[in-house]
């Protein structure tokens, strides 16, 4: 005797509660391909036991309601930046399972280069496109996708390749790279295409499971509401207009093996000789690296006018940490002015992988200025450490759980014949106190950037006056 019971994946959320109405059902309109892919996304998810670390991200569109029923964690991007944004969460979380889930006027229009890059990366995430030709959510425009003579709301005449081009063939064009693994694109029309669909999603996902790199299943989904047709009529819609345009089928796929042989043919011989140094080979120990041990990360901003050479330092300090093994990041900010305006910049420097490179609490500031001074010393956390530009400072911190060191940077860098230099006095002071980094790292960065052998001296010099300074408490 057989019994056939229809049951909810496990991948779903028990009831439908954040859309609010009947928690049973969900939005989509009749004859929608939404929910037909949810239902697969949902069943591989459970079936391959990858629930609790799947990640999706899901941008502008009908795509983005995904977090309405799917129960694993959900990120909603900017109109076609789901790429961009799956890139950093695998980074930051490589042990996770992330998945894009967008639409064809969200990935081929203006996410287009976000998606081109993301493939030519070989980013090891998994990219669901739902392709029914038409802008549905936002009125019916017409898209990247749609077919050649179709009228939309932006095309009253009809899609024309004179004027408009043709249909741009996603899977196609993301084959010609290199890097992706897996390229396939099903339908959604009868069973033996749901069938098809269902195998896709699931190599989709075992190909990032896997750790074999990019992987793009493009799926030609019905539009009804878009196509102003009934759900019959938009399925036999899809089968005579959009297979035709968009042939099915694996357009890419390759083994693991493959990808790592192809990455390491490509390589420079000068980056492999960099990447595997000579056996007994061991890098040169310094200062910085033997403290480093006991160090927390490192939370700094640097602030100041512009023509300060703060965001500068920023970068070489980042640049060192590179040269002696840190993970690091570095952003800025400034107002419209290059030079007299303020600006400052955010850097990190750590041993672990870093979540954010936006600092709210520093463990240190170095303020060049007044202004920076009074915005950022509250922001300090208990025990960090304030730097101040004596020469421009003259009301420091009232704060009593906080290290305060007071640096004459832009009379020193005066007396050296440059001012400019007073942003290496500062950055000497800093590693002088902290010991977070080698001196002779911070030249090496310097002289990368082309900088002239009389302006490195002078540099050096800085960071030597500025060792000095903090050394002897000189102008405390």
């Amino acid at each position: 005797m057989w019994e056939i019971t229809h049951s909810k994946p496990a991948g779903f959320y028990d009831l439908f509660e954040r859309k609010g109405g009947d928690p049973e059902v969900t939005h989509y309109c009749p004859g929608c391909g939404h929910g037909v892919l949810h239902k697969l996304l949902a069943e591989a998810i459970a079936d391959l036991g990858i629930k609790d670390r799947t990640i999706l991200v899901s941008p502008v569109g009908c795509a983005v309601f995904a977090y309405y029923y799917l129960d694993i964690g959900n990120v909603q991007a900017s109109h076609g930046r789901a790429p961009a944004v799956a890139t950093g969460i695998k980074r930051v979380r490589p042990e996770s399972i992330v998945l894009c889930y967008q639409g064809d006027g969200d990935l081929a229009a203006i996410g287009g280069n976000e998606i081109l890059q993301a493939a030519n990366r070989g980013e090891n995430i998994t990219v669901f496109f739902v392709n029914n030709g038409i802008y549905g959510m936002t009125g019916g425009q017409m898209a990247p996708t749609t077919p050649v003579g179709f009228r939309t709301t932006t095309s009253p005449r009809g899609r024309s390749i004179r004027l408009e081009g043709p249909p741009i063939r996603m899977c196609e064009l993301l084959a010609s790279l290199e890097a992706p693994a897996y390229i396939e694109r099903v339908a959604l029309t009868d069973s033996k295409h749901h069938m098809r669909a269902r195998k896709a999603v699931r190599r989709g996902l075992q190909t990032q499971i896997d750790g074999r790199g990019f992987a793009f299943v493009e799926v030609l989904s019905a539009c009804p509401t878009g196509w102003k047709l009934t759900p019959q009529e938009a399925i036999h819609w899809v089968e005579k207009y959009m297979l035709p345009t968009f042939p099915l089928g694996v357009y890419k796929e390759r083994t693991g093996s493959d990808k790592a042989a192809a990455s390491a043919s490509e390589a420079p011989e000068d980056v492999l000789r960099a990447e595997k140094p000579e056996p007994g080979h061991v890098p040169p120990l310094t200062r910085g690296a033997i403290a480093r041990d006991a160090m927390p990360p490192v939370a700094m901003k640097i602030s100041g006018f512009g023509g300060q050479g703060v965001l500068f330092a920023g970068i070489a300090l980042a640049e060192a940490g590179m040269r002696e093994g840190l993970q690091v990041s570095w952003i800025p900010s400034y107002g419209p002015e290059m030079r007299g305006g303020t600006a400052h910049c955010h850097v990190r420097l750590s041993q672990q992988t870093i979540a954010s490179p936006l600092i709210n609490r520093p463990s240190t500031v170095l303020a060049f200025n007044e202004p920076s001074a009074g915005r950022f010393a509250s922001e300090i956390v208990p025990g960090g450490l304030l730097i101040l530009n004596s020469s421009m400072i003259t009301k420091g911190s009232d704060r009593t759980d906080i290290k305060v060191l007071w640096v004459p940077a832009t009379e020193t860098a005066n007396n050296l014949g440059n001012p400019k230099v007073a942003n290496m006095v500062m950055i000497g002071a800093y590693l002088e106190e902290t010991h977070a980094l080698d001196p002779e790292s911070i030249l090496a960065a310097l002289k990368d950037h082309g900088i002239r052998p009389e302006i490195l001296r002078c540099n050096r010099d800085a960071l030597g006056a500025g060792r000095q300074l903090a050394a002897s408490h000189k102008g405390i």
